[in-house]
């Protein structure tokens, strides 16, 4: 079926044709982050957050809005508030899993983060079921079935910026620190294109969730009769009434799933269309088949003109080979056999008045054609985006002449923030003759300009290379063969089979390193180390030369028992334990040192709400907790010590802990280990008995250290139990 003066084309160039009752852009994150905010802490019955991340500390609204608001500012706050607040209220949250490749921006254990952050009604789920290579590229929030968000953005770090793009600002702060300005484009809609919406994201969220069907509320207002929905979002009027609109999605082969490429076939369509403006701003602009297209229509139309807004410098190697390296080619291409002066292919920078420079990073995902048609998506012009990634563009067609009207306000809107000049300036320059060649000439300084991309700068790699395959495919990078004869894409990866395949590499590694050396270092040996410590024996380099052994000995892993009861029996049942604990000490203190940097490098973050929650338990056993864990034979010296340092926990309350934890079993150690010696020089039922007692000792300590430690956690929990009930 097909809308009437429109090119939508259900089942071919889009999935629904239908209606918004109001639209509204939503420029930049802050005007977006602000409108979410609003329109989450109006919701009433349900809320769906469909997204490629979905970041549990972003603060939504900043300044006066965030002081003046009753509801929270972080979002998991503030979906944990709301949960709270009405319990009858389902949330929904669905981020796609695999996120090794964006470690440093991303959270690595979203889904444990977001259960221990929200109540039993906030339910969230990882989206695995993309083919290798792809991505869950869908940003899409529902509330109560009556207003949906969707476009470029996500609730994700280093994105949040204003309109007016900074040079510098305190509040782009992200898990690297500050980064430069960023543009994005969302929109906001209300009416029964909210219910297509609606039947998408249920649909991802039944593919991967083990759960029911959810149905869509039947009372929610979002017919065309419909006023404007309670959940709308304040301080943002509404631009389009009444708008005809489509949706276009990309879907690929996934777990016997059609594929969909309608992104591609609209934005082919749709070139199509264009008589005298094409305007575009997208994150990348690889996909020749577009540039192809926009030459085709430039020499078919003399009085086309095609602006393009992307970056200026790619993020990284793969980027710069990938998509850089394809937007010379894509440039090419657009350009060949046309008046250059018909075609910008350009980039947004300024150079403010003390001389400091920034380039505006573009994620938005926008297209017009003249005042007809307007896209708001988050579909790239990739090859990813139009086969292998999950994607949703939504198309507006100028079916009136107020939706004509704000189809090119939205233009000029963008060229206006990109080029420093005034929305009236630029729409007028945009009716002039040339407005390619208008829009780029005559720019002020000190404020944002339009500068043509020139790529060579950064790469003279050709567009088809391995980095290109592996970063924009229009394929799985991997595919097995079913019975059938056909193939099967792999799927992503799990975030949790990563982990735990980083987990066994991480171990056959430190195996394989300690198998090596006690293979290939001479002495690395109980009999070494014996006849090492026993040419210190009686020396002034008794004791410096324990603590060698123990700090050598615990670098590599070496197990400390067999320490301890190598220096009993070199040094005797007195002094051994008293070097022995020494050694251990500088051992443990080494270890902890090591393990401090490494936490500090990102291992927390590895580690997730787990071990962030028995760290915690740490800290708060304190040094008891520490010396009962000593005194539990529960896992290697060395590795103890470098869990420690990685956790919260202070180094004295540890060394403290370590002390008290090894030192009465260091004495048995050292009467086992003296006894070993003695029965070899002297043996007697004297020298046995003693050998006997210190292992019988030994066994009682540990036996003790369980009980200990047991009556000490239910201790504490008693006390913490009649703390609580005195505050009730």
């Amino acid at each position: 079926m097909s809308n009437p003066g429109s090119i939508f084309q259900q089942g071919e160039n889009c999935w629904v044709s239908s209606k918004a009752t109001f639209a509204t852009p939503l420029i930049d994150c802050a005007n977006y982050y602000k409108a979410l905010h609003s329109s989450i802490a109006k919701a009433k019955h349900s809320i769906f957050i469909v997204g490629w991340d979905i970041d549990s500390r972003i603060r939504l609204i900043r300044g006066e809005d965030e002081a003046n608001s009753e509801a929270p500012s972080v979002i998991s706050d503030l979906l944990a508030w709301k949960a709270e607040q009405n319990p009858d209220i389902n949330i929904y949250l669905l981020r796609w899993d695999s996120s090794l490749a964006f470690f440093a921006q991303r959270e690595m254990w979203a889904k444990e983060v977001w259960d221990e952050k929200t109540p039993d009604n906030v339910e969230t789920v990882l989206d695995d079921t993309i083919p290798m290579g792809g991505s869950q590229h869908q940003k899409i929030v529902i509330i109560d079935d009556e207003v949906v968000f969707s476009g470029g953005m996500d609730v994700s770090t280093n994105r949040w910026d204003t309109r007016d793009h900074p040079v510098e600002s305190a509040e782009r702060d992200g898990p690297d620190g500050e980064y430069g300005p960023l543009h994005d484009v969302q929109a906001v809609y209300a009416g029964p294109l909210v219910k297509d919406f609606a039947e998408l994201v249920r649909w991802r969220w039944l593919r991967v969730a083990e759960s029911q069907p959810i149905d869509i509320r039947q009372d929610a207002k979002n017919s065309l009769e419909d006023g404007i929905p309670e959940a709308w979002p304040d301080a943002y009027e509404p631009w389009f009434e009444q708008v005809e609109c489509a949706l276009a999605r990309t879907i690929p082969f996934m777990d016997e799933v059609e594929p969909v490429q309608e992104v591609r076939n609209m934005l082919l369509d749709l070139i199509n269309q264009a008589q005298r403006v094409i305007y575009i701003e997208n994150q990348f602009t690889s996909r020749q088949e577009i540039a192809e297209a926009l030459n085709r229509r430039l020499k078919e139309c003399p009085e086309l003109n095609v602006i393009v807004v992307s970056s200026y410098e790619p993020k990284g190697r793969f980027e710069c080979e990938a998509f850089w390296a394809s937007r010379i080619e894509f440039k090419k291409i657009l350009f060949n056999d046309v008046d250059t002066d018909r075609i910008i292919m350009s980039y947004s920078s300024i150079t403010d008045e003390q001389g400091r420079a920034a380039y505006k990073r573009i994620h938005s995902k926008v297209m017009t054609i003249d005042d007809n048609y307007l896209v708001i998506g988050s579909s790239n012009l990739s090859n990813r985006s139009m086969t292998l990634d999950t994607e949703i563009d939504t198309v507006m067609y100028g079916n009136t002449e107020h939706n004509r009207r704000y189809i090119a306000r939205m233009r000029d809107d963008l060229l206006a923030e990109h080029t420093g000049r005034t929305v009236e300036d630029t729409a007028q320059l945009m009716q002039q003759d040339n407005p390619a060649r208008a829009i780029i000439e005559g720019q002020l300084a000190h404020g944002y300009i339009l500068t043509q991309v020139n790529d060579e700068i950064f790469t003279d790699q050709p567009s088809d290379n391995l980095f290109r395959s592996l970063s924009d495919p229009e394929e799985p990078l991997i595919a097995m063969p079913t019975l059938d004869g056909q193939s099967m894409p792999v799927r992503n990866p799990r975030r949790r089979t990563i982990m735990i395949g980083i987990g066994v590499l991480i171990i056959a590694i430190l195996g394989g390193l300690m198998f090596w050396a006690s293979q290939s270092i001479s002495w690395l040996s109980a009999d070494s180390i014996n006849a090492f410590l026993e040419k210190s024996r009686g020396t002034y380099f008794a004791l410096p030369t324990v603590l060698l052994v123990y700090l050598v000995g615990g670098l590599l892993f070496f197990p400390v028992t067999v320490l301890s009861i190598a220096v009993a029996a070199v040094f005797g049942p007195i002094w051994g334990p008293v070097y022995g604990i020494l050694g251990a000490l500088l051992s443990s203190a080494s270890m902890f040192g090591i393990g401090k940097l490494l936490g500090n490098a990102g291992l927390k973050k590895i580690g997730g709400p787990k071990v962030e929650a028995v760290d915690q338990k740490l800290k708060q056993s304190g040094v008891v907790g520490v010396a009962a864990i000593r005194m539990l034979p529960i896992a290697p010296f060395s590795l103890v010590n470098l869990v420690a340092g990685i956790s919260s926990i202070g180094l004295f309350q540890f060394l403290a802990g370590t002390f008290l934890g090894m030192f009465p079993p260091m004495i048995a150690k050292g009467l086992v280990g003296d006894s070993i010696t003695q029965i070899f020089r002297n043996p007697s039922p004297k020298t046995i008995s003693y050998l006997v007692g210190g292992i019988v000792l030994w066994g009682l300590m540990i036996w003790g250290s369980q009980k200990f430690a047991r009556w000490y956690q239910e201790r504490k929990q008693s006390q913490k139990a009649k703390s609580e009930e005195c505050v009730a």
